[in-house]
């Protein structure tokens, strides 16, 4: 999170709670020149459609592709953002990267009768309106045909009293309302009519102008050679490596339990470890590699420590990957307020091949497990043998070798505490930044660090969560700082009181085969 400005910038604030907006100065730029590069925006799509799909009625999940993550209250956080801002003008164009895959009411054949992908979504805005559009792919309630369109004009962006003119290096939109769109309903299957409140909209996008001195963010991929890869140096000797970096997203339920209504929490990185949304990336790896035996060994840098309400506090730094016979282990050193042990195995994770391609090795989602080493570690939450986020391994061996670029969720990155806690995936299931799912109601119930009474008091507030987790309370709500130098705007009130509790009670007739289809 960044932090507040200083004096000097308590003009700009005392406008922004004046009129919702606070405009930042900065260099002056052409307006072409200004081009959007790095961001994310989070939404929920509809909360109630959520609970219904993983309900009892429909029975089904939701899983996440292309890099997507999950962020606070059951949002969907969408990455990579790219388009155009025109300061003078105020016209935005932002692209996100990710998607998210519902399925509900499976059919003997395997396939299910409720079938949607929003993905790629795109807010534009121009002359006081604002669009979010998105690729749908949807199979339809009444005929089960499949349609697939790019770029629909999916939801009317409420904008009163927004001013987006005169922004310095980002544009934060916060809490926009979402309304459905004609095409958006058709789009949809049916299952809601035009005019439906959706759940709310908050983005950040940072923006860069031409030429040195404007005081913009540095490009995502020149920060990134800078941290973790691009380095001229040769290796000291043949079988050694200088540039590497691991991707491991913890597990998504823990990251949802950090930042949920229990441990009210967050997680700060530090020595060079960075934020991908649905992963963590631990860079400058450096170790060997021995392409006759099939082993590699690696160190990286990175810190990220985890804490919260009820005694939560766990660090890890110091991680290794150790490769031998096609199997892979990533360890760390583990502190937390009672222990530190270094070298602890944490997961373990099949590797099908070390063999260079381009004079990069890359290990790709590696399915991986806790060890029971790593089930201590983390308190007991999870057992030994836990299915826990994959693991992705990039080693360039060759000075010229590029490591894969993480997703971009732009220059504020902190984790916020949520009003909620989202559907966690169950204990078979694993959650990774293609394919994280939910599906259940498994989360971690006993926090790391307990004394005996808070355990007791925790696991009656974990009862409590498992019954209302469904329900929200504001949706959309952002707990970012305003960026002094940035167009800051928030938009009041929500997408609908149902829509944000998350309620079947006043779910009208005619879903596919049931009878009901999700509440409005």
């Amino acid at each position: 999170m960044l932090p507040s400005g200083p004096a000097r910038t308590l003009v700009p604030v005392l406008l922004a709670a004046l009129t919702g907006v606070a405009l930042a100065t900065a260099p002056p730029v052409r307006a072409a020149d200004r081009t959007v590069a790095g961001g994310r925006l989070d939404w929920g799509v509809k909360s109630s459609f959520q609970s219904y799909v993983t309900g009892p009625i429909a029975k089904g999940r939701w899983s996440l592709t292309g890099g997507a993550a999950t962020v606070g209250d059951s949002r969907f956080r969408f990455h990579s953002a790219a388009g155009s801002y025109d300061r003078d003008s105020g016209a935005f164009r932002a692209g996100f990267s990710g998607g998210v895959h519902f399925t509900g009411h499976r059919q003997q054949d395997g396939t299910y009768r409720l079938d949607l992908t929003v993905s790629r979504p795109t807010v534009r805005i121009s002359g006081g309106t604002g669009t979010l559009y998105a690729d749908l792919t949807s199979r339809a309630k009444t005929t089960g045909k499949v349609t697939t369109s790019a770029q629909v004009p999916l939801a009317t962006l409420g904008l009163s009293g927004v001013s987006m003119r005169g922004g310095g290096s980002s544009v934060v939109l916060k809490n926009l309302p979402a309304t459905l769109t004609s095409q958006g309903a058709r789009a949809f299957a049916g299952y809601y009519a035009a005019g439906t409140p959706l759940d709310p909209v908050s983005l950040s996008a940072d923006v860069k102008g031409a030429g040195p001195g404007t005081g913009d963010r540095p490009d995502a991929e020149d920060a990134e050679d800078r941290e973790t890869g691009g380095r001229e140096e040769k290796p000291a000797r043949e079988g050694e490596f200088r540039d590497a970096a691991v991707d491991w997203g913890v597990r998504r339920t823990w990251r949802e339990y950090v930042t949920g209504t229990i441990a009210q929490g967050e997680w700060k990185l530090s020595d060079g470890a960075r934020d991908g949304g649905a992963l963590f990336r631990f860079p400058s790896g450096r170790g060997s590699y021995d392409r006759k035996k099939a082993t590699l060994d690696a160190r990286f840098e990175g810190r990220i420590r985890f804490t919260g309400r009820h005694g939560l506090d766990l660090a890890l730094s110091g991680v290794e990957v150790a490769v031998r016979k096609g199997r892979g282990t990533l360890s760390a050193d583990v502190t937390n307020p009672d222990v530190r042990e270094q070298g602890v195995p944490l997961v373990e994770f099949d590797v099908s091949s070390l063999r260079p391609e381009g004079g990069l090795i890359t290990v790709t989602e590696a399915p991986a497990t806790l060890t029971s080493r790593g089930a201590q570690a983390f308190g007991g939450v999870y057992r030994a043998g836990t299915a826990m986020d994959p693991v992705s391994l990039a080693v360039a061996l060759d000075a010229g070798a590029r490591l894969p670029r993480l997703p971009d969720l732009g220059s504020d990155t902190g984790a916020s505490p949520s009003a909620g806690v989202g559907a966690g995936d169950g204990e078979g299931e694993r959650a990774a930044p293609r394919q994280a799912t939910a599906a259940s109601d498994a989360f971690p119930l006993v926090p790391v660090t307990f004394t005996a009474g808070a355990v007791l008091a925790c696991l009656a507030i974990g009862a409590g969560a498992v019954a209302v987790r469904r329900k929200r309370g504001r949706a959309g709500a952002d707990s970012a700082d305003s960026v002094s130098d940035s167009v800051s705007a928030s938009a009041s009130g929500t997408s609908g009181g149902d829509a944000s509790e998350g309620r079947h009670a006043d779910a009208p007739s005619s879903a596919p085969g049931t009878g009901t289809e999700p509440p409005r």
